[in-house]
């Protein structure tokens, strides 16, 4: 028998979600509620998410994006008028 055969399921399953966090944790680092949140995903405007039944995940690496995304598009639009 090979070693991932004799890793228990619940050790094996560790690290699964790592990268993943549930709204309500997203909501609490960035500083807005979970309905603002819920909000912004039916309005197709915040951080990609993920639904698994009724549980919605956020990937780190994706709001890290996004993040960096809005910071962009910010200092984009300045042009002239932002000097």
């Amino acid at each position: 028998m090979n070693n991932q055969a004799m890793i228990a399921p619940e050790t094996a399953q560790e690290g699964l979600l790592d990268d993943w966090m549930p709204r309500r944790e997203l909501a609490g680092i960035i500083g807005v509620s979970a309905d603002t949140l819920k909000r912004w995903e039916t309005r197709r405007i915040g951080p990609p998410c993920i639904r698994i039944g009724r549980k919605v995940l956020y990937r780190r690496g994706a709001v890290r994006d996004w993040l960096l995304e809005q910071e962009s598009r910010k200092t984009a639009g300045r042009g002239r008028a932002g000097r």
